[in-house]
């Protein structure tokens, strides 16, 4: 995608067992350091945090998780380019009308990756007018 001139969306994200253990930031931080190629740009490049244990389930980290797993991938970033600040973040797992806006009021999130709540239309406009 990079070679291209796409702009490609790294996922990133932990099972339930792997959070349980502990292990979230670690194996997050491994994903985005094997994930995302040098030389790559803000403008060319996104990053999407969604553990795997929300995607579909209905169930959602709280705040404070999402707030820490994106201030880590944003260190992260900002470690390794010079535009680590300018990457977007963003959050998907079980995204829906009721969670958008504290969702996007959570430090580091620059947006949504919306699954199943995009295929209903009613759904997918209340998570635009939350983010808005």
């Amino acid at each position: 995608a990079h070679r291209a001139e796409l702009t490609a969306i790294v996922c990133v994200g932990e099972t339930e067992a792997e959070r349980d253990a502990g292990k979230a930031l670690e194996i997050v931080g491994h994903q985005v350091a094997s994930s995302v190629p040098d030389g790559v740009t803000a403008a060319n490049l996104v990053v999407a945090y969604e553990p795997v244990w929300a995607i579909g389930t209905g169930r959602t980290p709280t705040a404070e998780e999402i707030g820490e797993v994106h201030s880590f991938i944003r260190r992260q970033l900002m470690d390794r380019f010079s535009d680590g600040e300018q990457f977007r973040l963003l959050y998907g797992g079980s995204v829906k009308p009721a969670n958008a806006a504290e969702l996007m009021a959570v430090s580091n999130v620059d947006g949504a990756l919306v699954g199943g709540a995009s295929l209903k239309a009613e759904d997918f406009l209340g998570i635009l007018a939350a983010y808005r």
